[in-house]
């Protein structure tokens, strides 16, 4: 959205290409290719036509290279998306699945992180820095406003950025996950007296972490109170911090996914669960997808215990399947969370 920003306040004519069909005919000067993801599959012969130009984690993960400051910095061109937008509502998709690329200006206030953890693509950060002011990438004419910081309770002058927040008078959220073992009683004050819209949506990636997130959550718990938004903790599993990927690595890290979705029901909070690509290799790996299956779809996680869940599905199912082998080699963890259930669990405010 920043290079065709850029391009078009140069005066060249910018088109959005939805499929490779439009690359055959190849009628451009330039092509420009981002890629988020690395698992998305691109055709060789695409990255080979002579004007391409392409980049992004997908393709380099934390070796990429940054847009020059010329475009990183340009306002985003929030009308690129718009003909496919129109296409895929009058395709029968529901316009609320766009919201943000219709009503929400998107950007970084600050960048990086200190945390250094082997699986981000952040780790080569060594703090938080200030990015952008939010006029650079603020639309007055869409309602919201969707921050990408990496980690903004870490930056040290985070009030002046939610102070500039609150000046646009635009409801605002964090859609990565912030660091919860930052919060203090000042920071979560303000994110609840703040124009916040959507869930407030925290971390907790590493059993290690256990007491200190749940020191943090009775804080959180003083001040969010209310049942209108949601508070959710992304629950990264399938990542062994000690390069073994073997079977004790496989078990012990299930029982822990389960732990700290256990300490989140307890405080009335929602796991989405994150598995790291290796997951696959895994031998339980129906277990990880039942988990994520299971939480990720908050109708079911806060009805329905995780067997009763798996049971829902079919005794026949390949849900049942994964459930029983796992319970079957592991009695005494299906024993202890298997049955767990949100309603019986959570102490604070019901959903």
């Amino acid at each position: 959205m920043k290079i065709s920003g850029y391009f078009k306040l140069q005066n060249n004519n910018i088109v959005l290409i939805t499929n490779y069909k439009q690359l055959k005919e190849n009628q451009f000067d330039n092509i420009y290719m981002s890629k988020v993801f690395t698992d998305t599959e691109i055709p060789e012969w695409v990255l080979k036509l002579p004007n391409i130009k392409y980049g992004g984690t997908g393709f380099f993960y934390d070796k990429a290279e940054p847009l020059p400051n010329y475009i990183e910095h340009h306002m985003p061109d929030y009308h690129l998306y718009d003909n496919w937008v129109s296409e895929q509502i009058s395709n029968g998709i529901k316009k609320l699945d766009f919201r943000y690329y219709t009503d929400y200006s998107i950007g970084f206030t600050t960048r990086g992180c200190f945390r250094k953890c082997p699986f981000c693509i952040n780790k080569n950060y060594n703090k938080v820095e200030i990015h952008s002011p939010v006029e650079e990438f603020l639309n007055p004419n869409r309602k919201y406003i969707c921050l990408l910081d990496d980690n903004i309770l870490g930056f040290s002058k985070w009030e002046d950025v939610f102070k500039s927040l609150q000046t646009t008078s635009k409801r605002f959220e964090y859609k990565q996950g912030m660091d919860l073992r930052l919060m203090t009683d000042k920071k979560a004050k303000t994110l609840i007296n703040s124009k916040y819209i959507g869930d407030y949506i925290f971390a907790f990636d590493n059993i290690a972490d256990k007491e200190e997130i749940e020191q943090k959550l009775k804080l959180w718990r003083k001040y969010c109170t209310t049942t209108a938004q949601t508070t959710k903790l992304y629950v990264f599993c399938g990542y062994d911090r000690n390069n073994k990927w073997d079977y004790e690595f496989w078990v012990q890290d299930i029982k822990d996914a389960f732990e700290r979705i256990k300490i989140l029901m307890k405080y009335g909070c929602l796991p989405y669960i994150m598995r790291y690509y290796r997951y696959e290799e895994s031998p339980y790996r129906g277990i990880y997808i039942n988990l994520a299956r299971w939480c990720n779809q908050p109708s079911f996680l806060i009805k329905k215990s995780f067997r009763e869940y798996c049971e829902v599905n079919g005794d026949n199912s390949s849900t049942m399947r994964y459930m029983r082998e796992f319970e079957k080699n592991y009695p005494d963890i299906a024993k202890k969370y298997f049955d767990m259930r949100f309603e019986d669990l959570n102490k604070y405010n019901k959903i």
